[in-house]
């Protein structure tokens, strides 16, 4: 049984996605994975994401996992199945302004800070609980919310990542029945990759986003 064939029995055992990084990967990489039945691809480059899709099959389901800039959400929003950084109010206006000319609903996930690596982006988790409570979901009728992301901080305490991963878990519940009770749809916790990912589902993750594992190394 190979690596990605493991994955596989791995998510259906523990009911999780598997989102399949292939940010830097060619084309060819993704055909073989795709050719063993992936269907969901993970980007964090806009410009890396538009020309895969145009290139590949089009059942794919493309998530854009990076940090996206607003000026180039609407290069993404014609075709794209989810969006997990969702991290900031501004963002959510520019995802739902091109949606609606898209004429389509994007999934989109909470992007929560739960690392203490500055460079990681993310929700400050109260400065997110005052927008969900001034109705910042009632404000984009073009976004279906579907949960939350989080990355840990990149370290070798796995008591500490556990830890962190636990935390992103509290605030799903919190956020899921405090705003979401009536939303069957919000029901996604992304979190871990590809040294972390058991750790992560252990801590209560649904989704899961690994690379290095599947494809090799980045190029």
């Amino acid at each position: 049984m190979n690596t990605y064939q493991s994955l596989v029995e791995y998510c259906g055992e523990h009911n999780t996605t598997l989102v399949a990084v292939s940010k830097t990967k060619p084309n060819s990489a993704i055909e073989e994975l795709y050719n063993q039945g992936q269907r969901i691809f993970g980007e964090n480059r806009v410009q890396e994401l538009v020309d895969k899709a145009a290139t590949l099959p089009n059942d794919i389901s493309w998530h854009m996992i990076g940090h996206l800039q607003t000026n180039k959400v609407k290069y993404i929003t014609p075709f794209v199945d989810m969006i997990h950084s969702g991290d900031r109010t501004p963002l959510l206006k520019e995802i739902n302004k091109e949606a609606i000319k898209s004429d389509r609903k994007i999934d989109v996930l909470l992007q929560i800070k739960i690392a203490e690596e500055e460079s990681k982006h993310g929700w400050d988790y109260h400065q997110l609980q005052d927008q969900l409570s001034n109705n910042l979901v009632g404000k984009f009728e073009n976004i279906n919310f579907r949960g939350v992301m989080g990355m840990a901080t990149f370290t070798d305490n796995e008591t500490q990542v556990s830890q962190e991963f636990k935390s992103l878990r509290l605030y799903f519940d919190e956020i899921k029945t405090n705003y979401f009770s009536e939303t069957a749809s919000f029901d996604t916790i992304s979190m871990g990759m590809s040294g972390d990912y058991k750790l992560a589902v252990d801590a209560g993750s649904n989704m899961i986003r690994v690379g290095s594992l599947l494809f090799g190394k980045r190029n």
